[in-house]
């Protein structure tokens, strides 16, 4: 009788016992998790792309990438339907793109410049890129049958730059090994061709100093800038010359005083060529074998050096005489009058109207020559004039108006400093 509690506490932890094992019994008879079926080992036949396409897809495969560009470049005689053709483009798709915007771009290509395309898969067009240069390109981007016309526009970066340089034959070559371009000798010597002959006038140790900018593309060259300032010193004296806009927004060169860099007449009527005769009243023919004056200045230059009309005028005679050969003569005014012969080709004609520094013909030898040259000659009234000498007696370059005088000398204040800086460290330089 004692010992029956005793028996039944043995059952019912029996009991207990045989349902705790049943509840956490073995964990092979539950069904595999998602994650224990992928790293289940597969089937031997189950091909790699099954095994793959259990895993997650990587985004940037997946990701619908953008059609490529098939890019060609205008070439000489290439027309927009050359182009298409060879993109494998017809001509309908060439009219709906130039109709988009009046296809703007297109109206004129040039060789050199680049026409891309893109197109889908099953081959039709979808967009157009016309690269004008490497700061302008119009892109036409489909919109069901139109093309519609974007421009995108590249600004440069502007590296303010200067050089020094001492002459020991010529500009060119001075220019050339202070790193100028060919195009920014030119442009110095077009700024102080009212003041300089540069055949002439040049003498070794003369010496140049140039303010200017630099355009910069990413991180390169792309083009020269505008020359904003720069000093001649020839035999002693220096001319300086800045650039300046005034308050009409026309951009010119002036001197320290605001006096126009631009005179009424270029001394030389070509550059950086070596002069063979000068003007003399008395000099023995050399055809003729007799005395005859030469009232001018021979250039000796090679065959097809251009000429330029040393002023602004009409010309009133162009055409060949045995003695002048090739010749063109130009009226400036009502007193001056610039003669040009022995050309080799005339690129104009009488009446046409010129400007200064326009080409009106080459170098030759065509008449009574000797070998190629120009002879250039300046009638004031009628009357010869040596052309080396004739600008002591032409009118004044114009001035800046006096209201426009404080704004010009405060916009010259620095370049003038800096000028001097660069003078002052070449002489010290020199005396070194």
């Amino acid at each position: 009788m004692h010992h029956r509690p005793l028996i039944w506490m043995a059952i019912v932890g029996s009991l207990l016992l045989i349902m705790g094992l049943s509840l956490s019994g073995p964990k092979e008879s539950n069904p595999p998790t998602p994650s224990e079926l992928a790293q289940a080992a597969p089937d031997e036949g189950a091909p790699e792309a099954a095994i793959d396409s259990t895993r997650d897809a990587d985004p940037v495969e997946t990701a619908q990438s953008e059609p490529p560009w098939n890019d060609f470049i205008v070439r000489e005689g290439d027309n927009l339907s050359l182009i298409f053709s060879r993109a494998g483009f017809t001509d309908t798709d060439l009219f709906r793109v130039a109709n988009g915007n009046n296809g703007r771009s297109l109206k004129r290509i040039y060789p050199g410049e680049t026409i891309g395309f893109q197109s889908n898969a099953e081959g039709d067009l979808l967009a157009l890129r016309h690269q004008q240069s490497p700061l302008l390109t119009t892109t036409y981007i489909r919109d069901h049958d139109l093309f519609i016309a974007t421009d995108e526009t590249r600004e440069p970066d502007r590296i303010a730059r200067d050089v020094s340089m001492t002459i020991d034959s010529s500009l060119f070559l001075a220019g050339t090994d202070a790193g100028l371009s060919d195009a920014m000798i030119m442009e110095l010597a077009g700024i102080f061709g009212g003041v300089i002959d540069f055949v002439l006038d040049p003498r070794a140790g003369d010496t140049i100093h140039v303010l200017y900018e630099e355009l910069m593309l990413d991180g390169a060259r792309f083009d020269d800038g505008p020359i904003l300032a720069a000093s001649f010193t020839n035999r002693g004296e220096t001319f300086e010359a800045y650039r300046y806009t005034d308050s009409e927004g026309d951009t010119s060169y002036y001197n320290e005083l605001g006096v126009s860099m631009r005179k009424a007449f270029l001394l030389a009527p070509l550059d950086f060529t070596r002069v063979s005769s000068n003007f003399n009243p008395n000099r023995l023919h050399p055809i003729y074998k007799t005395h005859k004056p030469h009232r001018g200045t021979d250039y000796a230059a090679p065959r097809g050096t251009p000429v330029y009309a040393t002023g602004s005028g009409r010309v009133i005679e162009a055409g060949y005489t045995r003695p002048n050969g090739n010749y063109v003569f130009i009226q400036h005014g009502e007193q001056f009058e610039t003669h040009y012969l022995h050309l080799h080709r005339l690129r104009v004609k009488k009446g046409a109207r010129v400007k200064q520094g326009d080409i009106i013909g080459t170098v030759g030898s065509t008449g009574a020559a000797t070998g190629p040259h120009l002879h250039y000659e300046f009638l004031v009234n009628g009357v010869h004039r040596n052309p080396r000498t004739v600008h002591k007696i032409l009118p004044k370059a114009r001035s800046l108006p006096e209201e426009e005088l404080p704004r010009y000398l405060a916009s010259i204040r620095q370049p003038t400093r800096q000028l001097a800086s660069l003078r002052n460290a070449k002489h010290l330089a020199l005396a070194e």
